[in-house]
């Protein structure tokens, strides 16, 4: 009797136990299951809508093959370099305009202005100047990542106490100190959800750069699927670019969690 209440209360638990860790999952099961109503119920032509089985075995077929690994390594390392120029060259001029005033009026009119155009508006201009090889995507993920890291940085430094300041004058802090003691601990929540907007909008930037000319990547994979009217790796393309895309995501929330500790301790 004593087992069979154990069992029972241990059932009972599953739900709270794994309630809230699958919760997140039934939007996309619904989205999933909506699709395969659509597609039994040949809403659309098979050559548009396709399956979502058959979506799941190009997504194998093309891992075994290593088309999708070479693809995803191309993206990868664009996003890499192109995301370290622009967040370096946004943490140097968003510092720099929060500290110099003379820097603020001579730059930030500028920043401004050209912060307002999109990046793919870029394109054309930059594929003149770099052609369609990968210097060209690098220095768009770069311009993607550089405005709203340059920002955030200048907004985050602006709203540090002046009191912080006076203090480190009267202790002549040097300028290496003032940053690494006074502004960067004040400033890196706010740093840190700049650089999470600047990843988002590189690789945004990045997928649909490489729609429009590139000879590897996701953004290509999905632009010759499109070519040979194979719905299904466009599909595939679009699933692995938002999975790559949450998951940086979630990467940049994971170290802002660890660089923040010390506000919950």
């Amino acid at each position: 009797m004593a087992e069979r209440r154990a069992v029972s209360a241990a059932g009972r638990d599953i739900p709270k136990r794994f309630g809230p860790r699958l919760a997140p999952a039934l939007p996309l099961l619904l989205i999933v299951a909506l699709w395969q109503f659509a597609f039994t119920m040949k809403l659309w032509p098979p050559q548009v809508l396709v399956a979502p089985a058959v979506i799941v075995e190009t997504l194998i077929d093309m891992i075994r093959s290593g088309e999708l690994q070479r693809h995803l390594g191309a993206s990868l390392y664009r996003l890499g370099l192109g995301f370290f120029w622009g967040a370096a060259a946004g943490l140097a001029l968003g510092t720099a305009m929060a500290l110099s005033r003379l820097f603020n009026r001579l730059f930030a009119p500028s920043f401004q202005v050209f912060r307002q155009v999109p990046v793919i508006a870029f394109i054309p201009l930059l594929i003149l100047f770099f052609d369609v090889e990968d210097s060209f995507k690098i220095v768009v993920v770069a311009a993607a990542t550089f405005f709203p890291v340059a920002l955030a940085t200048s907004d985050a430094i602006a709203a540090v106490p002046r009191s912080h300041f006076e203090v480190a004058s009267l202790y002549r802090m040097p300028l290496g100190a003032l940053i690494g003691r006074v502004i960067l601990p004040a400033t890196v929540p706010s740093v840190l959800t700049g650089i999470r907007l600047g990843l988002t909008r590189a690789w945004l930037a990045l997928v649909a750069a490489e729609l429009l000319a590139a000879d590897s990547g996701l953004g290509q994979m999905m632009e010759m699927g499109r070519q040979m009217f194979r719905i299904d790796v466009v599909m595939a393309g679009v699933i692995v670019t938002g999975l790559i895309g949450f998951l940086l995501d979630r990467g940049v929330i994971a170290a802002e969690t660890h660089f923040t500790r010390w506000k919950t301790a």
